[in-house]
């Protein structure tokens, strides 16, 4: 009982810690915050900690996308291993049920083996009636087991497949989602990283034009700040839920981070990539914001594109530094525009950052 009590009083110091951290640092008390907080105050998990004390000393503050940063590396990751070690307990378990039915099938089997050597035998000597029906009585009485053990052994067996399937889409589930960003149901950052990287080894092996867009929300703070982070959240399904409806086929789409977003164009020139660009800043800017809770219209929501395309002894690292660069370029330009590293605005932006 004192056990329990010393448990308790340890959680709930711990809770207490992480509730004082967002009401120090205001931000919401979401389950995300609050699971973030709680295992800090724990300490277990020593690089989640040193990133936290990093930010906080650097910036004084932990933004919003910090905050989705952090769950993301060092938190998600941890559910979706534990899920994975559950399902790959149960096929192991399946599995060791099935190789003991197997075993004591093979029993029977050797049982079953023996016994029509022993009644080869016993036939060859057999002089009555009564002594050979008891044999084949016997013989009767070994096959029907046999059998029995076969079709036991059969049932299990397709059950087991069946268990297997199951579990199979389980762990295609749980990959699936683990690529998924959440909120916005787009490929997540680690589902963007691999991917590509797979798109520029094949463009560069076949020689094919493949294209970036890194873009980004224009004003997405204001957003947070004036109507709160629900309103923030609305933003960003807008946002990806038009580029849903743009983006078909083999293009990549995913939630780079934050408000910034990511499209990877395969078999796609420059001049087209462009034109995908702006369709997408199209499709976005005609959607209205409105508030759920009053229906209060709040307006339209922009984004500034950066797009660039792979060139021969690229790799995915400057592929990705060309599109934020003319990301950036499209921002100073006035923001809600289109900006290609064939644009004067991205020579700009690059002597700036060299200088």
């Amino acid at each position: 009982m004192v056990k329990l009590l010393d448990e308790q009083e340890r959680t709930l110091a711990f809770a207490e810690v992480a509730l004082g951290q967002i009401r120090s640092l205001r931000q919401t008390a979401v389950p995300r915050n609050y699971e973030i907080w709680y295992v800090y105050a724990t300490g277990y998990n020593a690089p989640l900690n040193k990133v936290i004390n990093e930010t906080l000393a650097r910036s004084g503050k932990l933004s919003e996308s910090d905050l989705e940063q952090i769950y993301e590396t060092y938190l998600s990751h941890i559910k979706t291993s534990d899920r994975i070690d559950q399902v790959g307990a149960r096929v192991i378990g399946e599995i060791d049920a099935v190789m003991k039915l197997i075993t004591d099938a093979l029993g029977v089997s050797a049982t079953y083996d023996a016994s029509l050597v022993g009644a080869t035998s016993k036939l060859a000597t057999a002089t009555t009636r009564d002594h050979i029906k008891a044999i084949v009585d016997s013989l009767a009485k070994s096959t029907r087991e046999m059998r029995e053990t076969n079709q036991a052994l059969e049932n299990r067996l397709a059950l087991s497949k069946s268990e297997i399937s199951d579990l199979q889409h389980s762990l295609e589930a749980i990959r699936a989602e683990s690529l998924t960003d959440p909120l916005t149901g787009l490929g997540n950052r680690k589902y963007f990283d691999r991917s590509i990287d797979m798109a520029v080894q094949t463009a560069l092996a076949s020689s094919e034009p493949l294209s970036l867009l890194m873009f980004d929300i224009d004003h997405f703070k204001s957003f947070n700040d004036s109507y709160g982070h629900l309103t923030g959240d609305q933003v960003l399904r807008l946002v990806a839920q038009s580029l849903k409806q743009t983006i078909k086929g083999q293009d990549i789409t995913a939630r780079y981070g934050g408000e910034e977003f990511a499209v990877v164009l395969p078999n796609t020139a420059l001049r087209q990539a462009l034109t995908v660009a702006d369709h997408i800043r199209r499709a976005v800017m005609a959607k209205e914001l409105k508030k759920k809770s009053t229906g209060e219209i709040l307006g339209r929501v922009t984004i500034s594109v950066g797009v660039s395309m792979l060139k021969q002894g690229d790799d995915t690292d400057s592929l990705i530094e060309r599109a934020d660069a003319c990301l950036y370029a499209a921002k100073r330009a006035g923001r809600n525009r289109v900006i290609c590293e064939t644009d004067p605005e991205y020579s700009a932006e690059t002597q700036t950052r060299v200088a």
